[in-house]
């Protein structure tokens, strides 16, 4: 593949004063507790811990309906209250009746909605483009308040991914979500690109603290034990505490000063029994422990992005992987491979777990399923720009034909690459959730799919 485009609260605050005085046994039961607490919240990866596990039966793949907006989704759905809610790159915020696919309400947000909404006491808080936190009724789609930041942008750099001239400052052209909030007790808390996490109050939007990383903040804060948890495209990766926003820890990942193709965090972590899991731009998956950031292990990936966020379920992560092609599942403890799919071309969309199944999708325009029990795909849905232009840009074996795509070393003829011909095919890189046997996700097609029995 040419270099330019290679891929790559309540409780818990409670919690964190009694976790400095367990044991490490003890501490690992409180986390595990904590993970578990908020895991039918409606917000990305399904909670604060962001462990990816729906509570639901397995759904069948077939199509119930689609909702059609303006824009591209990558935006992750919230189920609540019986309402789907998505945002869209058009620049609205919708509410889908979860049955029929009605629309109930769109909210204008005055720019591209990438950020996965999260829902809680009837309140939808999203992230757009214009640089705001919306906070908007669940019900009506009335605004409640809004905190503007110092404004939105992509990771840049000056020959970003070996794109020509060297010394033009560029942006990223993979770089397609914002953060995603989580809401934890009277807190919301999410990062943006102007490099600082933040942490709102929920009911009025007042600003609680803030806190400057060294670069853009697009990953989405996992929350727990009353830290919060997030990478930053500076390499970095921070515990913060969730009442002040005082640094507990860091950690550095690698760091690519050439092209800076092998860098940076833009995707999010799970927490589980005191580990924190995440993947990075440097190649690598990462275990650290919760309360010290110490390494406890770290996988490499054959020289893959992983921008996906990972699930975690009965002592297994699983993630996906972009330029590798795979569906990879690691033992949680270890780090040691268990076992991995092919997935045939990049995947950014994070598993959704519904009993022994996970579900995700893929740059062609698939949303897979997995059989856990089996280690193999027990189907697939195709979009319709994969059964109309996945001939074009795919092999014999389902490959993504690469020499077919790059067309030169610019930022222009990456994004042109990008938009015209791999979203063509209907690209997912909105990551799926499950609710009462329903899974909902986006693609750049500009739908809203939902799948069920």
């Amino acid at each position: 593949m040419h270099y330019l485009v290679r891929l790559a609260g309540d409780i818990r605050v409670a919690i964190i004063a009694s976790v400095k005085k367990l044991n490490v046994i003890g501490a690992a039961c409180l986390f595990a507790a904590a993970s578990t607490a908020f895991l039918g919240q409606s917000a990305f990866r399904g909670g604060p811990a962001h462990l990816g596990v729906y509570e639901s039966q397995p759904p069948q793949l077939s199509l119930k309906w689609t909702f059609s907006t303006n824009g591209a989704i990558y935006s992750s759905p919230a189920v609540a209250g019986g309402t789907v809610y998505v945002g869209s790159a058009d620049g609205n915020l919708y509410a889908v009746d979860a049955a029929s696919g009605k629309l109930r309400w769109k909210f204008d947000a005055h720019g591209r909605v990438s950020s996965s909404p999260a829902v809680a006491a009837g309140v939808v808080y999203a992230v757009s483009l214009d640089g705001n936190l919306y906070a908007v009724d669940a019900a009506t789609g009335q605004q409640r308040w809004a905190l503007a930041t110092e404004g939105e942008h992509r990771f840049t750099r000056p020959g970003n991914l070996g794109a020509f001239p060297p010394t033009e400052v560029v942006p990223d052209p993979w770089d397609f979500f914002l953060s995603s909030p989580a809401v934890v007790g009277a807190s919301v808390y999410f990062g943006s690109g102007d490099g600082h996490v933040y942490a709102v109050n929920a009911k009025t939007g007042a600003l609680l603290w803030k806190f400057k990383t060294g670069d853009v903040v697009h990953g989405s804060p996992a929350v727990s034990g009353g830290l919060v948890y997030v990478g930053s495209w500076d390499t970095y990766f921070y515990a913060l505490d969730a009442a002040t926003g005082a640094l507990k820890w860091k950690f550095k990942t690698l760091e690519d000063n050439k092209i800076h193709l092998m860098m940076g965090i833009p995707g999010s972590a799970a927490v589980d029994h005191g580990t924190v899991y995440f993947g990075c731009r440097d190649a690598n998956f990462y275990a650290l422990d919760a309360l010290t950031g110490a390494l406890k292990w770290k996988t490499p990936n054959d020289g893959s992005w992983v921008i996906a966020s990972p699930a975690v379920a009965d002592g297994v992560v699983y993630y996906t992987t972009s330029d590798s092609f795979r569906f990879q599942a690691l033992d949680a403890a270890s780090g040691k491979a268990l076992y991995s799919l092919p997935t045939n071309i990049f995947s950014f969309s994070s598993p959704a777990i519904a009993g022994s199944h996970a579900y995700f999708g893929t740059f062609d325009g698939q949303l897979h399923d997995v059989d856990l029990q089996k280690h193999a795909y027990a189907g697939a849905f195709a979009t319709p720009g994969f059964t109309a232009n996945g001939p074009r840009y795919l092999g014999p074996d389902g490959k993504l034909k690469a020499e077919g795509i790059w067309s030169g070393s610019t930022l222009d003829d990456s994004i042109v690459d990008i938009h015209t011909k791999i979203f063509s095919m209907g690209s997912i890189l909105s990551s799926p959730v499950v609710h009462d046997g329903a899974l909902y996700f986006g693609s750049v097609d500009g739908k809203l799919y939902a799948l069920g029995n």
